[in-house]
């Protein structure tokens, strides 16, 4: 560690403080260059999950600290446009999906998709746009995993795309500050995202009137919406509550008593993957930043009942 004073201001890109003194310093990170519409999330601790006697479920407790390194996250969840470009290049060349997936227009978020299409279509994007992959068959990590539903061995900091795991996730949809219910505040109406408004959580809901989102309850579900169709969290990430529910790279489990510091990555084994974020078809609770209700079976066969997974991509910022 070198004081800041002491560099060109250009070397430097995150802020630590050191707990012991309450020194402020600067670590130079290798960062890579920013991707274009992705979104710098700086590196350091955030308390995440909710504090045990407030719990709305027992998943989301502890409150604990963690430390995430640096990462991009895309601003908006993966859209129709772009999950059929990548697709279309994926199935010519090597790669097979569980489904096509689906979208009710371009700019709307793709949907009806398992974790296991979406672990390959990020390789399939990394490969397209020649970044290294991060998702492998074998542990060794020679060969790219293009197909089968195996969970695959994982090259975290190669650059290339992947699902964010629910820490990264987290601290991306806080925005920042740290306490708030939701990515943009405590309250939230149909005026903040696209959800299931339900008078039971009227105490932080005051939606008018209640159901679907008014602007989209278009009698054709999905019910999505324009991908950034309201305003941004405080690191500028659109819809990190509602719209589309967004698969993440950890199995789902009583993992917060246990989890490690730096970097937690989630249960080594489970049955379920998590979903954040909450969507068109959930009611406010599942929009909370902390909330974990959503799980999904990774090799489920879509359906009408599940027009609402989708996912967004990262990529690290900082290499091993």
């Amino acid at each position: 560690v070198q004081r800041a004073s002491s560099l060109a201001p250009a070397d430097w890109r995150d802020f630590v403080r050191h707990e012991a003194t309450n020194t402020a310093v600067r670590l130079r990170l290798g960062d890579r260059a920013a991707p274009a519409d992705m979104v710098y999330i700086p590196a350091g601790s955030f308390e995440m999950g909710i504090d045990e006697g407030a719990a709305y479920n027992p998943s989301e407790a502890p409150l604990h600290w963690v430390y995430v390194s640096a990462f991009y996250m895309a601003q908006t969840e993966v859209t129709w446009a772009q999950w059929r470009a990548v697709y279309d290049w994926a199935v010519t060349n090597g790669y097979t999906f569980t489904n096509a997936g689906g979208g009710k227009a371009a700019d709307h978020p793709a949907h009806t998709l398992n974790w296991f299409d979406a672990i390959k279509w990020c390789n399939a994007r990394s490969e397209m746009e020649g970044l290294p992959v991060c998702y492998f068959t074998n542990v060794t990590q020679t060969l790219v995993y293009r197909s089968g539903q195996a969970v695959p061995s994982v090259a975290w900091r190669t650059g290339g795309y992947r699902l964010p795991t629910e820490a990264e996730w987290e601290k991306a949809a806080r925005g920042g500050p740290a306490g708030l219910r939701f990515p943009h505040g405590d309250t939230i109406t149909h005026a903040d995202a696209n959800f299931y408004s339900d008078a039971k959580y009227a105490n932080y809901d005051f939606s008018d009137p209640r159901g679907y989102h008014p602007a989209y309850n278009d009698g054709v579900p999905p019910y999505t919406s324009p991908v950034g169709s309201f305003a941004p969290n405080g690191f500028g990430l659109y819809d990190m509550g509602g719209n589309i529910l967004e698969w993440c790279w950890d199995w789902s489990g009583s993992y917060y008593p246990v989890s490690p510091y730096l970097d937690p990555r989630g249960p080594d084994t489970g049955s379920f993957r998590v979903l954040r974020g909450g969507s068109w078809l959930r009611d406010a609770s599942c929009l909370r930043v902390v909330d974990r209700n959503n799980t999904a079976n990774p090799t489920y066969n879509g359906g009408a009942s599940n027009r609402h997974f989708g996912f967004r991509v990262v990529r690290s910022a900082t290499e091993e």
